[in-house]
């Protein structure tokens, strides 16, 4: 049923669709009766037949993408905001909005300024893709990726990509995400090494976020802390902050948004506990390393002659460890998905892991048996996650 709220973000999206100023609209946190849809992405395009509305329904394993005239997109839309999704978040040249409605509260919308990056729209399939990092930002001259002018160091182009890439995920899961409009938002990100990445989601939020963030960045080689600590000074990065420490030995108080790229085995299930322990609203992490699962594979007889090749068990534990994670955060309340993060050409550290906390109660006593038969499938007495969780993996208990 429509609220207040929901109609002032429908005047919006009318008057951005009528005068062409809409460069981009996300629909999150879904609550319909599709389970592996997860968000849709609305967008203008150029045909043959003329201007057209580009819808992107995103599922779990597939994108399905159909055209529509005005008139049936924005009838489309009208019945989808606050029904069907949660989230709503309305980009163009001149505002964003942003619309939540959690259960048995009325929405609430935030009105902001238009993203730097965003220009007036070119609705064309071929048209040029413009950066979601512009190579003249100082933080990334004063981390070595760009020199003077702007130009991408010899040697740094696969970091940029990488950089680029980080900040065209976060956009929409942020839109999914159920975070806080009444406050700023805060990003922890731990093990952020040299801060690529980090540096990178503090410039997206202090243009996207209901005010101005804080990101932290976690990590535990002093002279890289102080590095990033000096370039944030030195570029005026306010709200951005670094400090000394480990994963498993930081605290971590508070953070809306968690983010652990790259964190060495068990080290992902320590940040992905924490984010928890601190009821983030989105988690996103790149596992790397996958050690602890893989000794207590037990392989089906099918199984047994080809988990005898090293490589062949390796994808396998990688497999079976990131399975058992996404099927804990969905017991844990989060709606994960898992997706190629950068192209393996990159780097073969690829797979990224992200997860939207729900705002519907879940059937944990489900997903507790599917988490169960899972880890007795394969094996595994004991996995990192599910110990911080405080989640009993014995198979005596598989329903």
């Amino acid at each position: 049923m429509a609220d207040e709220s929901s109609e002032k973000f429908l005047t919006y999206l009318r008057a951005a669709m009528g005068d062409g100023s809409l460069t981009r609209l996300t629909l999150g946190a879904h609550r319909g009766s599709d389970p592996t849809l997860r968000r849709l992405v609305v967008r203008p395009v150029v045909l043959q037949a003329g201007p057209r509305f580009a819808f992107v329904w995103s599922h779990a394993t597939r994108d399905i993408t159909k055209n529509f005239a005005a008139d049936d997109a924005l009838a489309l839309v009208t019945g989808l905001v606050g029904t069907d999704f949660a989230t709503a978040n309305l980009s163009t040249t001149t505002v964003t909005v942003q619309f939540e409605q959690r259960p048995g509260r009325p929405g609430r919308i935030h009105v902001g300024p238009a993203l730097e990056e965003t220009a007036a729209p070119v609705p064309a399939h071929d048209r040029t893709k413009k950066r979601s990092v512009e190579t003249g930002s100082a933080w990334l001259r004063g981390l070595g990726v760009t020199a003077d002018g702007g130009k991408v160091r010899k040697g740094m182009e696969a970091k940029f990509r990488q950089v680029h890439r980080f900040v065209e995920l976060l956009g929409p899961l942020i839109a999914e995400a159920p975070l806080p409009t009444d406050r700023p938002w805060t990003l922890v990100d731990m093990g952020c090494g040299k801060g690529y990445l980090t540096f990178a989601a503090h410039a997206y939020l202090a243009r996207a976020a209901a005010g101005p963030a804080r990101v932290l960045g976690i990590e535990a080689r002093a002279d890289l802390v102080e590095l990033c600590g000096r370039v944030a000074r030195e570029t005026g990065a306010d709200g951005l902050s670094f400090a000394a420490g480990t994963i498993a030995g930081a605290a971590v108080e508070q953070a809306d948004i968690l983010v652990a790229l790259h964190a060495c085995d068990t080290a992902t299930d320590d940040a992905l506990a924490k984010g928890i322990a601190a009821g983030a609203a989105l988690l996103v992490v790149a596992p790397c390393c996958h050690r602890e699962v893989r000794p207590q594979l037990v392989a089906p007889d099918v199984l047994e002659d080809a988990l005898r090749h090293g490589i062949l068990r390796e994808r396998q534990a990688e497999f079976a460890t990131d399975s058992l994670r996404a099927a804990l955060l969905g017991w844990a309340g989060y709606s994960t998905s898992i997706f190629e993060f950068i192209s393996p050409e990159h780097t073969g550290k690829n797979l990224m892991i992200s997860a939207v906390k729900r705002t519907r109660p879940a059937d944990t006593a489900e997903a507790a048996r599917k988490v169960r038969a899972l880890a007795a499938f394969y094996g595994i007495r004991h996995q990192t996650l599910a110990a911080r969780l405080g989640f009993d993996l014995s198979p005596a208990t598989v329903g």
